[in-house]
């Protein structure tokens, strides 16, 4: 089991309904990343073409945090949505949401780093130390890394199963720190910056939810 696929796991769905294979996991895997790769092939296709508009870095920069926010809170969401549908299949491409959102978050800090300061570690860092919604930004990359590099079935051989599901528990705080990010890169806040954060908090209310039903299920049986 993948880091991304257990990092909001939960108990499966015990609504009575019955699951409903709607379509074949591999297939699911498949179709989202090869969705996920079209945004990315479009941009580099305008990039190439010099069609991202007057700043295309800055263009580049935005939709590329977009892009990662976006697949992050999808992949968030698929457990709710497992739950409440009883369509089991839809945790086959939670781990593929969980990489587009990595690659994309960190293709979004090399576009910054490589153009926006030039390739230079100093501006870099002076840069994020001057602007705090760059804070918030870094955070949620650095989470996202440590997601990335204990992803694989080694790592959680290595933490334990229960230390390993702590620790990716973090994935909430990386939505949370990425939504900040958009948030504060604003200086009035916008709707669609209030909507993002407003989602990550219901996912993390229902997480909460799971998780305090769990443990009154083990109070009872013991």
């Amino acid at each position: 089991m993948s880091a991304f696929d257990a990092a909001i796991s939960v108990p499966p769905a015990t609504t009575g309904r019955r699951a409903v294979a709607f379509v074949d996991g591999k297939f699911a895997k498949r179709f989202v990343m090869v969705c996920g790769a079209v945004p990315a092939l479009v941009l580099a296709w305008d990039a190439y073409r010099h069609h991202l508009g007057v700043n295309g870095v800055n263009f580049a920069i935005r939709t590329t945090g977009m892009l990662g926010l976006v697949f992050l809170t999808l992949s968030l969401a698929i457990t709710p949505l497992r739950r409440l549908l009883g369509w089991n299949t839809l945790i086959a491409p939670r781990r593929n949401l969980g990489v587009l959102a990595f690659l994309y978050i960190a293709t979004h800090f090399f576009i910054f780093f490589a153009y926006d300061r030039g390739g230079s570690v100093g501006s870099t860092l002076r840069e994020i130390g001057s602007r705090v919604y760059l804070w918030f930004g870094t955070g949620a990359l650095l989470l996202m890394i440590l997601l990335a590099l204990t992803s694989t079935d080694g790592m959680v051989a290595r933490l334990g199963a229960k230390r390993w599901k702590r620790l990716h528990r973090v994935v909430y705080l990386a939505g949370g720190l990425a939504s900040f990010h958009f948030l504060l890169r604003f200086k009035t806040p916008r709707l669609e910056t209030i909507a993002w954060m407003g989602t990550i908090a219901v996912l993390l209310l229902i997480r909460a939810i799971d998780a305090a039903r769990k443990r009154a299920r083990m109070v009872q049986s013991s």
